[in-house]
């Protein structure tokens, strides 16, 4: 029996015009060993470096205390939190979104093209393994809001596989002034789409999708609008729309 890799998985949120909300779906490659040519949440294993030292200085809002108990208190302080820098950091190397902050407090804007283009540059030399996460954060000053991924979910690869993974699930709201990438190094296409539209969707050949997406899709599309879905996972009740995207 393989042993289950820790991993994390988002799922990103925006409110639409008509008081519902959609997530963002992305493809993963054909070539990809686990779940090749599926439509899944941006999301991976956790890596050491994730609750490294350097990373753990560069988060807030969430304590290694509260991070463990909300798991279930079977982790260590620093690998507790460190499932939350995964969600940050996947996010950002699948689809460019940051769930980060300045010193003072604010939201980064991303909506400046040459902040855009040095942050995407970083965001491509992260996913080739030439830096750190924790690197990155120190060199651009920022910091990880952890609170802004809230953790809902827990599903772990039946053994019959031969990749396994134990799975956390977030629900997190995409910032202002941000807007994901159609496609990466990990995504061969992504779509916002509402949760009832993917479920109408998964008998179509062209929308391959499973378990646990599909359950994830199915209690999404129980809250009825956007108001009553931030109630339920106590996210911040936005009403902008951060664009259009994802990004052509």
């Amino acid at each position: 029996m393989v042993h289950p890799r820790n991993a994390s998985t988002v799922v990103l949120l925006r409110p639409d015009d008509s008081g519902s909300f959609e997530i963002l779906l992305t493809r993963r490659p054909e070539a990809m060993r686990f779940l090749g040519g599926f439509y899944v949440f941006p999301g991976g294993t956790v890596h050491r470096d994730d609750f490294s030292a350097q990373t753990l200085a560069r988060c807030r809002k969430l304590s290694g205390e509260q991070a463990r108990e909300i798991l279930g208190g079977d982790h260590q302080l620093d690998e507790a939190m460190g499932h939350w820098v995964a969600v940050v950091r996947e996010l950002f190397e699948e689809v460019g979104v940051l769930l980060c902050v300045n010193e003072a407090g604010d939201d980064i804007d991303l909506a400046d093209a040459a902040t855009k283009r040095r942050i995407e540059q970083k965001r491509q030399a992260i996913v080739k393994k030439q830096l750190d996460f924790g690197a990155f954060l120190e060199s651009e000053n920022l910091f990880c809001d952890l609170s802004r991924a809230v953790y809902f979910d827990h599903w772990v690869t039946p053994e019959i596989y031969s990749m396994r993974f134990d799975t956390r699930f977030y629900v997190a709201v995409l910032p202002s002034k941000q807007i994901p990438l159609a496609r990466s190094e990990e995504v061969t296409h992504s779509l916002w789409i509402k949760p009832m539209d993917a479920l109408a969707r998964m008998g179509r050949h062209d929308f391959p999708i499973l378990p646990p997406t599909t359950t994830v899709l199915n209690n999404l599309s129980r809250h009825a609008s956007w108001e009553r879905l931030c109630a339920a996972f106590k996210l911040p009740c936005v009403n902008h729309q951060s664009g259009f995207g994802p990004e052509s």
